[in-house]
This record gives C-alpha cells, structure tokens and sequence, in this order.
C-alpha cells in the first residue's frame, strides 16, 4: 500500500511517499519544506502532492507526526504545533486533501514507530545490555527539547506511549549541578530536565559557567555563539578548538544525558533496549562512547548492577520518526 508520512517542525516539515508491505515501509519521494512558507498542512500536503505529481486517491491512508500536543477524543484527532500559529484537525486534513484514513500523533511517539524501522546499521551500540526479546522499550531524545517515551509489544508489534517526562524536575548530582540549577531558577518558575537536557540547555550550562570563578570565556567562542547557533557553536569549539569553558560544558552535558538516560531505565525496566533519539546524540556519538555517560548512567547506588543488564543504543538515523509515521499509516 501507498501512504503519506509526515514530520511536521516549527522550521522545516519533511513529507514522504512509501510503500508499505508486510516487510516494512520504503520512502518512494521525499521533499522539505519550510514550515513559515504556508499557513496550514492541507496547503502543504496539497502542494506536495501537486509537486510529486501524485493523484490523491492512489493514497491509502497518512500520518503526521507533530512537534506538538496532540488531543484524541471519541470523534476527533486535534493538534497544535508549538512554534506555528497552525490548529491542525485530522478530519478536516482528510476532507481537504481526499486521504482516508488520516491521523496526527505526537513527533516522539512517530519516534517511537520508527524505532522497529530500524536496522543494525541505524544504531550504535553503548550497552550490550542483557536484552529480553519483546521486553519493554524506552526512548530519550534531546534536540530543541527533550522528549521520553516508552514502547510496549502487543504481539505484534511495538506501540509507544508518550509522555512529557522531559518537563519533570531537574535532579542534579554534585556540587556544580546543583549550582547550575540554582542559577536557571532565576530565569525559569520550574527548572526541568528539558531546561537543561537540549539544545537551548547546552547553551544554559555555558552561560552558567561564565558566572563560575575561574571560568574565562573565549572572546572567539562568544562571538561565534553571537552570530551561529549557540549549541551547535558550543559544542564545535569543544570538539574541534579544545576550548575549556566548551569542554567542561559539553561535559556537564554528557553527564547530565546519563544520569537522566539512567533514570528513565530505573523507571521504565527497558529490557528490550534503551534507545537514545534526537537531533543531538548523532553529532556527539563520540562523546557518548566515553565514559563520562556511561558512568552516569551506571551511577545508581544500589540499582548500579541492574543498570548493566538494559540494552543502550544511538539512534544515528535521522528520519527515524518520518519513518515511524509511514509504519503507522500502513497500519491503520
């Protein structure tokens, strides 16, 4: 069969052609677009499908996975994107667009779908783990934001539950963490993992280092972080100008990634495997293959010897939740 598949983004929404079959789902066409450029998904899906030259009814069903709250209730499937002004509706994207059935679910949880997608040469191994098949899956991700997410087998396949376990509380360790904490409550009511464990919180532990003694930021970082993406800036001169302010924040970083990848195990009991997504930890697979996050993973008192028995894996494919919303669509 022949669906839609979406990744819908406050800056970019990729879109995606596949045909699915019991072996799974193979991306036929894919095109980006910039998410501002329109003022609805009907007006994009619809210049897709004017772009691609493809015929609506020959779509058996689509799914779109959205950087956003997603609402179910008994005859609708509502969404809003958290950085556009868009109110999206699956029915009235299915009436619009002539594709039945059509549904909307949350960017994590496509993440979740794409997860199975996935092969051997899409992962890298942390944690060879002692893993249990069909056993419970757990997903983290950092990116803009963070995302947590867990996946139970039915039978046939996996099924990801959402959650917003990125907004919980922030629990540093040591010290220094707990200083960082103190100095985001002066700029945030509630400090979460999200504040920290993202791309805007790489930023936030820099800046907090600035305020350290004996901390001396480069004039050469600062202005790079001035005109660039900050994060990405941040983490450049770390890896590539050895810059110490950088080093020590994209370790705190790191150790910060562990301890919470940790947490969500004790939580969760991912025996099936703790898969770490996000646009983040392909960029940085280097870093993580260090001890600094392993060590913060496995940093768990009396549960220390549980937490070797969890299967660890990166996620270094980066359409995995645009493959998991092609998987879903074939599945509804």
């Amino acid at each position: 069969m022949r669906v839609i598949a979406g990744d819908l983004g406050g800056t970019k929404t990729l879109l995606m052609i596949a045909e699915c079959d019991t072996e799974g789902c193979r991306s036929i066409i894919e095109q980006r677009y910039s998410s501002n450029d329109f003022t609805g998904l009907e007006q994009m899906v619809l210049r897709f499908l004017s772009d691609t030259g493809t015929d609506a009814t020959t779509i058996e069903a689509a799914c779109f996975g959205v950087a956003g709250p997603v609402t179910r209730s008994a005859d609708q499937v509502t969404a809003q994107i958290t950085a556009l002004p868009w109110q999206l509706n699956a029915a009235a994207l299915s009436r619009e667009t002539g594709i039945h059935p059509l549904t909307l679910i949350n960017d994590f949880e496509a993440i979740g779908y794409g997860i199975e997608a996935l092969t051997e040469d899409d992962l890298v191994e942390l944690q060879a783990g002692d893993p249990q098949p069909k056993g419970t899956r757990a997903v983290i991700g950092a990116g803009t934001g963070l995302g947590i997410g867990l996946l139970l087998h039915d039978g046939e396949h996996y099924r990801p539950l959402p959650s917003e376990g990125g907004h919980a509380e922030f629990a540093p360790t040591g010290e220094l963490q707990r200083a960082l904490q103190h100095y985001l409550e002066t700029e945030y009511e509630h400090v979460s993992w999200d504040r920290v464990l993202s791309g805007p919180g790489l930023h936030a532990i820099y800046r907090f280092l600035t305020t350290q003694p004996k901390r001396l930021a480069s004039a050469t970082l600062n202005e790079a972080i001035t005109t660039g993406d900050p994060s990405a800036e941040i983490s450049r001169f770390a890896i590539e100008q050895n810059d110490p302010l950088a080093l020590e924040a994209l370790g705190i970083f790191i150790a910060i990634y562990g301890a919470q990848a940790g947490n969500v195990a004790l939580t969760l009991l991912p025996r099936g495997g703790l898969y770490i997504a996000g646009g983040i930890a392909p960029k940085l697979i280097e870093q993580l293959q260090q001890p600094r996050f392993i060590k913060a993973f496995h940093s768990k008192g009396r549960m220390a010897d549980l937490m070797h028995k969890f299967p660890i894996n990166v996620v270094m494919e980066p359409r995995v939740g645009l493959l998991g919303a092609a998987l879903h669509a074939s599945r509804l």
